[in-house]
């Protein structure tokens, strides 16, 4: 994904709860500082008040820990307000936009991002991040399927994890 409609589509704001937070709370994760979690704190506080940001991004937390754990290799993202996306950013997406949407979508998402034995345990923890969003207002678009199938076969590496 590069310009155009995807710009727009990266400005909504669930979209850009979800991408943001997933990159912000990832780089806590890799660098060991505080800051990209503060900027994620943040993010959530302007968009949903203090209580809300609270409960979402403990959500985000459990999801991010969850992913980063369960994952077979680990994952890529993007800096901080990139208007591109990597192939590992798209299946959060999609994950997260299919369970809002109850779609196939979060299935083939969860299928490429773990292993089986630990998709489990990495849907619940999705599952309640897309829920706590989708219950303060925040639905993202749903992620057509052919989408993600376009983006996994355009990727330069052929097993995503």
């Amino acid at each position: 994904m590069r310009t155009g409609a995807n710009d727009i589509y990266l400005e909504r704001q669930p979209e850009r709860l979800v991408l943001e937070g997933y990159r912000r709370w990832s780089a806590g994760f890799e660098t060991g500082s505080i800051a990209p979690w503060e900027m994620a704190w943040d993010l959530y506080d302007e968009a949903l008040g203090h209580h809300n940001a609270g409960l979402a991004i403990a959500s985000l937390s459990q999801y991010v820990r969850t992913l980063n754990r369960c994952a077979t290799c680990p994952l890529r993202s993007f800096p901080y307000e990139s208007q591109r996306l990597c192939v590992e950013e798209c299946l959060t997406m999609g994950l997260i936009a299919g369970l809002q949407n109850d779609t196939d979508t979060a299935a083939l998402c969860l299928s490429q991002i773990v292993c089986p034995q630990r998709c489990q345990e990495v849907e619940y923890a999705a599952l309640n991040f897309a829920q706590t969003l989708k219950c303060m207002g925040q639905v993202m678009l749903p992620v057509p399927e052919n989408v993600l199938e376009d983006i996994q076969q355009k990727a330069t590496h052929k097993n995503f994890h």
